[in-house]
């Protein structure tokens, strides 16, 4: 038996048997509406901000938590290298000085009964690090 050859713009499925152009999600005739894609370019500037706002912002809280660890290292890099002849306790507070040759050593006397230059007050934490106190 002899198959008949359809015409190109007809469409035909030839494993069922039956014509099947409504079927398809794409259009099958020069008439058919035109398929455009959505544009989305609005929304792909939005979101891009959106994500570089939230990126920064993290950005910046890491950047301010990395500037403190620095800060209390030097801290607590300035308070060990100072001279000092005691055991310091967790929680109590010491002051940093500077003597007449320009060492700094660490005191519990406090600077408004001290004439060495005051360099700062700092409290032993439970961390074993240096926090200053202001």
């Amino acid at each position: 038996m002899k198959k008949e050859k359809k015409p190109d713009l007809v469409v035909y499925d030839e494993e069922k048997g039956q014509y099947n152009a409504a079927f398809l999600p794409f259009a099958t005739s020069v008439g058919a509406p035109q398929i455009t894609l959505p544009n989305n370019s609005t929304w792909k500037k939005t979101q891009v901000y959106k994500a570089n706002k939230h990126l920064k912002a993290r950005f910046e809280a890491i950047k301010a938590e990395y500037d403190a660890i620095l800060e209390v290292m030097a801290y607590n890099e300035l308070v060990n290298s100072a001279k000092f002849s005691f055991t310091p306790l967790v929680g109590e507070i010491y002051h940093l000085y500077n003597n007449t040759k320009q060492e700094p050593f660490l005191s519990i006397i406090t600077p408004d009964t001290c004439e060495f230059e005051h360099l700062g007050s700092f409290r032993l934490t439970i961390d074993h690090l240096w926090e200053k106190i202001d």
